[in-house]
């Protein structure tokens, strides 16, 4: 590509574009090509610092601005996502790869979320008790942290930006992102709107980076709060070195989600709910299906030819392919990694039924494409099992018994969801009871709450106590006060003794 066709993406800092000015810049690619579209600069510890003075400055009104003003940026913020749909989906194709129905996707779910902050006048409403004592009232109320940041992935550059800035915004906070170098640029764009649609200058600012952006934001002692999503090890040092920093950090990590299926289920259907959740989106999706489990000899056969036979009808293709299931990987480095932990399978001796390696399409012969794989007879303490892969990649894990699927994602190190496909409510009851996950799906592949539940793993999958959004994302954002107020009768006159015993309402 013609150097001089290569953009520049700039920062949002203080409600401005912002030139990069750390002379590090990394490049963003088009996956449907392999060529270098765009370059994104790599900010240095005084960008941050511009950032944090940009959000100190605009914090203070934005939180005396009263919720149900807050609210009214956010209904704009929506009608704006809306309005633009079609071209924040084409621009974050162009830089993830995912088609551009899938981006779509990407983009309602976050807008969802904003949905969900426009009710904020009635989620930061406290809690008030009359006559706790004699003539004492007692009452809450939330405020918001201050400066509040985010660091978000690549696979979802639109969704969990908002899943993260709706709420701490609507909650009064000023907010700085660090999203994906790999795809930035819908993120800017996300704030351009939101001071279209009246949010003051400073109170979302975009900062891209790497790792010396990441260390800035988390040890800054102006930033009160971390949220991040990436890989596990990561979210871990990120709870880790906010914590030591006195932040309050939300940190979720990496999963290896399965789905049970029991031998009374639709299979035609759960053929179909497994394949999109398995290949959709080529694989890079946290909440992905990447492991199977059939229960029994019979169901595991029976699986195996009909999704053996439902692969054979996907379609791979650019990101502006109508007609296309799903599009190429991120980059030339995760289509690598895919297809290492592809051979990686079939060294630790599993059956490699279908061999997506080596994919090409026609006319994009250099794009990031990897196509759909499947293997049977994967067992628990293969490494490729245990990994999570984040591509087209499926994995049958045979079961003998409903404990024995029951077992599997319980001791499995990742615990972001599961799904279960069966017509049998009691048992689907008592293995939504018993699994140690966080999130389950019941006859559902893909089981993200809605905005208004909240999202969250347990064990390797999630660092901390408070999930995404929802009213948990509230608490995230906000700390409580509660006041006892004791007003004397008017006139009265005299004091009370002193008392040196703790106060009581009794």
């Amino acid at each position: 590509m013609n150097s001089l066709a290569v953009r520049e993406v700039r920062h949002f800092i203080g409600g401005a574009a912002q030139a990069g000015a750390s002379g590090r810049f990394g490049d963003v690619f088009n996956p449907n090509t392999g060529q270098v579209q765009a370059k994104v600069p790599l900010a240095n510890v005084s960008e941050i610092e511009l950032a944090v003075q940009s959000a100190l400055k605009a914090q203070p009104g934005w939180a005396a601005t009263n919720p149900q003003r807050r609210a009214r940026v956010m209904f704009d913020f929506k009608r704006l996502l809306e309005v633009h749909m079609n071209e924040l989906a084409e621009l974050l194709s162009s830089e993830h790869g995912k088609v551009v129905a899938d981006s779509k996707g990407d983009i309602q779910r976050g807008l969802e979320v904003i949905e969900f902050a426009c009710g904020i006048p009635h989620a930061l409403k406290g809690e008030y008790t009359e006559g706790a004592g004699p003539g004492i009232d007692v009452y809450s109320m939330r405020q918001p942290l201050g400066v509040v940041a985010g660091i978000t992935p690549f696979n979802f550059p639109a969704m969990i930006p908002m899943w993260m800035f709706g709420v701490a915004i609507a909650c009064g906070n000023a907010f700085i992102l660090k999203p994906s170098e790999r795809d930035p640029s819908v993120p800017v764009r996300l704030a351009e709107l939101m001071m279209e649609a009246g949010a003051p200058a400073g109170v979302l600012n975009v900062v891209h980076g790497d790792k010396q952006a990441v260390d800035a934001l988390i040890t800054h002692p102006a930033v009160k709060a971390i949220s991040f999503v990436g890989s596990s090890d990561i979210a871990n040092y990120v709870y880790e070195l906010g914590a030591r920093h006195g932040k309050r950090v939300q940190a979720m990590g990496g999963a290896k989600n399965h789905g049970i299926i029991l031998p009374d289920a639709d299979l035609d259907q759960a053929v179909k709910d497994i394949s999109g959740a398995a290949f959709g989106s080529a694989g890079e999706r946290c909440m992905a299906l990447p492991v199977v489990v059939p229960v029994g000899a019979k169901t595991a056969q029976a699986f195996r030819e009909k999704m053996t036979a439902e692969i054979e009808t996907l379609q791979v293709g650019i990101s502006t392919d109508q007609g296309a299931h799903y599009g190429p990987v991120v980059s030339a480095a995760h289509k690598a990694r895919i297809e290492s932990y592809i051979q990686m399978g079939v060294d630790e001796g599993a059956e490699l039924v279908v061999d997506g390696r080596g994919f090409q399409l026609q006319g994009h012969a250099e794009g990031f494409f990897v196509g759909p794989s499947l293997f049977d007879h994967v067992t628990p303490k293969m490494k490729s099992y245990q990994d999570e892969i984040f591509g087209p990649v499926l994995q049958m894990v045979r079961a003998e018994t409903l404990e024995e699927a029951v077992a599997l994602p319980s001791q499995h190190m990742y615990g972001n969801g599961v799904a279960i496909f069966t017509r049998n409510g009691r048992a689907a009851r008592d293995f939504a009871a018993r699994v140690e996950v966080g999130m389950v799906g019941i006859n559902v592949p893909i089981p993200v709450p809605v905005a208004y539940h909240t999202f969250g793993g347990w064990k390797r999958s999630a660092f901390g106590d408070t999930n995404q959004h929802g009213m948990e994302g509230v608490k995230f954002f906000t700390r409580v006060k509660t006041v006892t107020a004791r007003w004397p009768e008017a006139g009265l006159e005299g004091h009370g003794d002193s008392s040196f015993v703790i106060p009581t309402m009794g």
